[in-house]
């Protein structure tokens, strides 16, 4: 009889999603980090805070799917480890965007709006494409659920920044666009809080299973337990 026979159902089915996850992820990753350089190039050139705030959640998810390219077939205990750590990443980002924000409101910069909406296209088909693509691991474990929270957070940080880009050309004012950084730095700070929430009470459940398996009772000699 082959190993592959011996597999139970749940570990086949379970190495199967992996797989396609992971494929999901290498896609994820390639578009995140082409997007994290094209916005912040732009953004710099055109002077747009969202932009530059929309940069950065790219280069942080970037690195928080390589994060869970590692991570993924480990046990839960690591995944959960993982996900603490980008929701970590996604509180650290949505406080810099705050502070952008102070910055841009403070010095009164008015950016380029054509250029924001042209790259906020671009950045919107990207995401929209990788929120297909993990849109069946939404409800997986912290590890999958964190991936698929950035990916939501990304399309509707591009729906935000089109939105500023039309409001910057119709009133020549750079107020639409911090408006629409501090509702980014919102949706970073509130992503975040899921993630760690989630990523916590898995850690707290392998614990308890940890101290559980330490505390049984073991068979002494002759099967009798102690």
């Amino acid at each position: 009889m082959s190993v592959h026979c011996c597999r139970q159902p749940e570990e086949t089915s379970r190495n199967q999603q992996d797989s396609r996850f992971l494929r999901v992820l290498w896609i994820a990753l390639a578009i995140n980090a082409g997007m994290f350089l094209l916005e912040m190039v732009a953004g710099l050139a055109a002077g747009s805070v969202s932009l530059q705030a929309d940069a950065l959640d790219f280069l942080g998810d970037t690195a928080n799917y390589g994060l869970s390219l590692f991570v993924v077939g480990l046990a839960l205990r690591y995944r959960a480890l993982a996900a603490l750590v980008k929701g970590a990443t996604m509180g650290t980002f949505g406080l810099w965007v705050i502070g952008a924000t102070i910055w841009h409101a403070v010095s009164g910069a008015v950016p380029h709006a054509i250029t924001m909406g042209a790259v906020g296209i671009a950045a919107l088909a990207s995401n929209a494409a990788v929120f297909v693509l993990l849109w069946a691991y939404r409800s997986g474990d912290s590890n999958m659920r964190s991936v698929w929270i950035c990916s939501r957070n990304d399309v509707l940080g591009n729906l935000a920044v089109l939105l500023a880009a039309f409001g910057v050309f119709g009133t020549g004012t750079g107020w639409p666009d911090v408006a629409v950084a501090a509702i980014m730095a919102a949706l970073a700070l509130q992503g975040a809080w899921a993630v760690i929430r989630h990523a916590s009470s898995e850690l707290e459940r392998t614990d308890v299973e940890t101290r559980a398996g330490v505390s049984a009772p073991k068979p002494g000699p002759g099967g009798a337990f102690r």
